[in-house]
Parts: structure tokens; C-alpha cells; sequence
């Protein structure tokens, strides 16, 4: 199967309750790969905002809150880095292109809700203590996201 090459600009939603319990979900293409939703952009010109809403739902089936009412609110973090494509993935990108930038986000939720998994994407989920899910991460900046979250949730 032929895929589209992705661009290398991505975006990674801590999606967490107020008690601060993280989503996992593990991907189908790799066990024991647990993360948080994560996704590249689709065109050049698409907004982060609209990235992470769209990845969000694809992933988990959770609708997000756009006119920020409630606590079901994406929080853009402002903050980025880049890292090295995982060699399993470069495949999907263009062969000069090492290196993806991601950009975080956080989404709160009052409570843990039942996930819709995208079955192609992702096989499993858990809700876990923000500590355990960083634990669980394969991803070393998934894992510093989540531990980063307690204080940015008090900056906010």
C-alpha cells in the first residue's frame, strides 16, 4: 500500500482528567508502543489547532470543545521541539527528512470517558496517574509532556 508522505510537523494532545489520570492508547503498527494522540498535519497551511482537534477525534472519538464553555478545551502550550524520525517511520516521509517538530497541547476532561479507537491506529487504552502514563511512554518527549503537566496546568 502506497501512503502519502507526511509532512514533518506534528502535533502530540495530553488528553487528562482534572484529577490529572492521562489516556493511553497503543499503536496496532507496534505493541507495547503506548502514547498520547499524536498526529502529523495534513497540508502545509492547516492550523495546529485544527491538527490537534482533528487528531483527537480520529484517535479517540472525543469531540472538542471549540467555543472553550467547559473544560473539554484544547490548551495550546506554546512550546515545540524537534526530534529524530524513529527509523520503523521515515518510510512515510521524504527520504531527505530526519527530523519532525511537535507541537503540544493539552486537553482536559472532567472525567475518564469510554475511547472509540481507530482499529487501523490504535488496539487498547488506559486511564492512568499521570506519573504511570509518563512511565508507560515509549516516546522520551511524550513521557517529559505529561510530566511537564502538573505545572503547566498551574500556569495556566
Amino acid at each position: 500500500m502506497s501512503y502519502p508522505l507526511k509532512i514533518p510537523k506534528s502535533v502530540l494532545v495530553v488528553i487528562h482528567t482534572v484529577m490529572l489520570d492521562v489516556l493511553m492508547i497503543e499503536r496496532a503498527d507496534f505493541p507495547y508502543f503506548w502514547q498520547s494522540v499524536t498526529g502529523s498535519i495534513n497540508a502545509f497551511d492547516e492550523p495546529l489547532l485544527l491538527a490537534a482537534e482533528r487528531e483527537v477525534f480520529e484517535e479517540t472519538g472525543i469531540i472538542v470543545n471549540t467555543e472553550q464553555i467547559s473544560t473539554n478545551v484544547l490548551l495550546d502550550w506554546g512550546h515545540s521541539i524537534e526530534y529524530g524520525i524513529y527509523p520503523q517511520w521515515r518510510y512515510r516521509y521524504a527520504s531527505s527528512v530526519k527530523l519532525n517538530t511537535e507541537h503540544w497541547f493539552s486537553l482536559c476532561m472532567p472525567e475518564t470517558v469510554d475511547i472509540i479507537l481507530e482499529p487501523c491506529e490504535h488496539v487498547s487504552y488506559t486511564w492512568l496517574p499521570y506519573q504511570d502514563a509518563a512511565a508507560l511512554c515509549f516516546s522520551e518527549s511524550n513521557r517529559n509532556a505529561i510530566l511537564q503537566l502538573p505545572g503547566r496546568l498551574d500556569a495556566s
